[in-house]
């Protein structure tokens, strides 16, 4: 079973939290970033989640050895790509359990992604409350992280095509090869 909790606001007031505390430690640092993205479904309001905050921090290309660099200066320990294109993942650091904390290039499909699923959530309420139908119901019956995040491949398709992202864009989406989560650093 995967734990879906209910919307908490606190989810909100966690993300400034982690968008200041990288903040400062880039600019500190001397990498420009272009943003640093509240994503995932705790970023939704009202949508039910795994209680687990997503952050993009997005840099251009020639930034992200630099950005991982800070990352790694803060606890966080790489990951690689993990089978998605420009898009680097993170084991956080105990003090920032729960969170899920990504390198991105400004503009790749794997930003595009995330950013186009939580902004048609937050803007269609029938789509919001389905998807979360779905989560609910795959996390009840979901024996592992895996097996939940295929549970909701087909929904989040659909999610991705009312965003308005392409077949093409979507396929390619949906032939990133992820690798099992029990393969990765605990």
């Amino acid at each position: 079973m995967i734990l879906v909790a209910e919307y908490d606001p606190a989810w909100a007031t966690r993300f400034e939290q982690l968008r200041g505390e990288y903040a400062r430690a880039m600019s500190a640092a001397g990498v420009p970033v272009t943003a640093i993205e509240h994503v995932g479904s705790t970023a939704v309001p009202g949508l039910a989640a795994k209680p687990v905050i997503d952050c993009d921090i997005v840099v251009a290309g020639r930034h992200v050895s630099a950005a991982s660099r800070v990352l790694q200066n803060l606890g966080f320990t790489p990951l690689g790509d993990l089978g998605i294109p420009l898009r680097w993942a993170f084991k956080e650091p105990e003090r920032l359990a729960r969170t899920n904390t990504y390198v991105v290039v400004q503009d790749s499909l794997s930003l595009r992604n995330h950013l186009a699923v939580r902004d048609i959530l937050r803007a269609d309420p029938g789509l919001r409350e389905q998807y979360a139908a779905v989560k609910r119901m795959v996390g009840a019956t979901a024996a592992s992280i895996d097996e939940y995040g295929r549970g909701k491949n087909t929904m989040v398709q659909q999610i991705l095509a009312a965003a308005g992202l392409t077949a093409a864009e979507r396929a390619s989406i949906n032939a990133n090869q992820l690798p099992s989560h029990d393969a990765l650093p605990r």
